[in-house]
């Protein structure tokens, strides 16, 4: 079972990215995601930047794979995937269906990212034509599903995809045209002055009772909880899970790492570090909710 730092989902100054993963090539993680997922305002590091890094932690010896945004609306952001796609040297984790196919039409092996929506084995198996060579299933895709998907992926042509789950991290839950982090703000999305970069981990939102509830972060939505599966993993080696994704913190994350390294190679389930991910039990996201 490998590790993989899954990636960047929020905005940091660019000497403190670049920094996280000059670290991380020390880490015992197998497989780094580079890229902008979120928001493609966000300058600090260029696409140039992502390839050059991506250059250098390959030669470090970590599979690295180039990540495209969530949601490719302008024709920079569509020029920005295909110079990504146009290097070569790297798969792709795509997470939109534009990314897919500009690799489809390179002939390029890609990794379906999870807000890519792949519920059903038919199209799993129509991906895997394309190039699909890993899946990395949607947040509220629970155990039961996965299996019921992979059951019925069995019956086809097609190899199963090496699967990928989110083991640890704030579950991006959702993404939209609308920046949530300029609205509370009360500043144009336009002229946002890039305020995410204030919030290394997102912007706390509370509930009108004052529970913390879910972090902003630019156009995307996160769970306010740092779900932790670590306790999953005999069910999750049962189930033929590859690789376990890691999502990149402020603080703390060579911990994590390591705490996830010394967890896979162990015959005994590690203790839970963060909170339970209700997703992959088939109850509320969130601890606590009654379920629906």
């Amino acid at each position: 079972m490998k590790l993989s730092l899954g990636p960047l989902q929020y905005f940091w100054p660019r000497e403190h990215t670049l920094a996280f993963y000059r670290e991380a090539a020390g880490w015992p993680v197998d497989v780094v995601y580079l890229g902008e997922t979120v928001c493609s305002k966000r300058r600090e590091l260029g696409t140039r930047d992502w390839i050059a890094l991506a250059d250098e932690l390959a030669a470090s010896g970590k599979e690295v794979v180039l990540s495209s945004l969530a949601l490719v609306e302008a024709e920079s952001e569509l020029n920005a995937v295909q110079r990504m796609i146009a290097h070569g040297g790297f798969w792709i984790e795509a997470n939109d269906l534009t990314a897919v196919q500009l690799c489809r039409e390179q002939g390029l092996p890609f990794v379906a990212g999870p807000s890519l929506n792949i519920y059903n084995h038919v199209a799993l198996a129509m991906l895997a034509e394309d190039g699909l060579r890993r899946w990395v299933p949607g947040v509220e895709q629970g155990l039961q599903q996965v299996e019921e998907l992979l059951a019925a992926h069995a019956g086809q042509s097609n190899a199963l995809p090496e699967l990928e789950v989110i083991a640890w991290g704030r579950l991006p839950l959702s993404y939209s045209a609308r920046c949530f982090t300029a609205r509370a703000l009360d500043v144009p999305k336009d002229a946002c002055g890039f305020r995410c970069i204030e919030h290394p981990e997102g912007m706390p939102l509370a509930t009108r009772e004052g529970t913390p509830f879910l972090r902003i972060n630019g156009i995307q939505i996160l769970g306010e909880e740092i779900t932790d599966l670590g306790p999953e993993l005999p069910a999750l080696r049962a189930l033929g899970v590859g690789l376990l994704r890691l999502y990149p913190q402020a603080k703390g994350m060579r911990e994590v790492v390591e705490h996830f390294d010394l967890a896979r190679n162990s015959p005994l389930a590690p203790p839970r570090r963060g909170a339970v991910n209700g997703y992959w039990h088939g109850l509320p996201g969130k601890p606590g909710l009654p379920p629906g």
